[in-house]
């Protein structure tokens, strides 16, 4: 329900899960309102990362809510709220800030997603899914490139160097990627017949497996390739329900 140009935080928690269909999900944290705060909403910061410095940036904003794709309470971590945990929990309660974090279910949704926003600024098809979950996606450029074409385009439209490992002269007509730290899904992308692999990080036991099996990988960033879902579900807030919805951008490298 509308409150001027507000809207009821319950309404907006009920929306976002319904939205982004949590219900279907096993994540590794709560998905939707980790953190209660002010009972409106009228102006909401967005983000890939629930950091201290995020924080800041929506205080300095008078932001009702902040709404990140990574957030907190992940399973095996350290549950005592102690440290740099104290801090950012003590910032955002002492300014009553609502936070709402979608962590599988941004990377999966069909338009608004990670990976479905990051197929929509390289120009990629999107003909299928796979992996866990299906958050995995298969497709295919506009046109046959090359492994190295690919990377080269991808530091353009990121705004970093990814890292390839394989032949840079490799065709590609069938790309697997799933955004973030998604390495672990290199042999199903294998599966899938793709000629590369893209995700935001590789680990060291994947450079192997991309130079014997001959299928190529692109790391593009974890950060980099997970900026995408989160613009794109405050723009879609902001066409909802007429609220303020800005992405703020804190620079990580990895």
């Amino acid at each position: 329900m509308m409150q001027g140009n507000a809207v009821l935080r319950e309404d907006l928690r009920a929306y976002l899960d319904a939205l982004l269909d949590t219900a279907r999900f096993r994540d590794y944290c709560p998905n939707g309102l980790q953190v209660e705060g002010r009972e409106r909403v009228r102006r909401i910061v967005c983000g890939v990362t629930a950091s201290q410095a995020l924080i800041e940036a929506a205080i300095e904003h008078r932001a009702d809510a902040l709404l990140v794709h990574h957030g907190w309470f992940w399973k095996a971590e350290d549950g005592r709220v102690t440290g740099f945990r104290k801090q950012r929990m003590a910032r955002l309660l002492a300014h009553d800030i609502n936070l709402f974090a979608y962590h599988l279910p941004l990377d999966a949704h069909p338009a608004l997603g990670n990976n479905a926003q990051l197929a929509l600024r390289l120009d990629w098809s999107v003909t299928g899914h796979f992996g866990e979950q299906d958050i995995g996606f298969i497709g295919a450029p506009p046109a046959p490139t090359f492994a190295g074409e690919l990377a080269r385009l991808m530091e353009q439209v990121l705004g970093r160097a990814p890292l390839l490992i394989g032949d840079p002269a490799r065709d590609v007509k069938r790309i697997a990627w799933c955004s973030g730290g998604a390495q672990d899904y290199f042999e199903a992308a294998l599966a899938t017949g793709a000629d590369v692999f893209v995700s935001g990080e590789i680990s060291e036991q994947t450079v192997h497996l991309a130079r014997e099996t001959g299928m190529a990988f692109i790391a593009a960033g974890h950060h980099a390739t997970e900026r995408y879902g989160v613009m794109a579900l405050g723009v879609h807030l902001t066409e909802k329900f007429g609220i303020d919805c800005e992405f703020v951008d804190i620079d990580n490298p990895v």
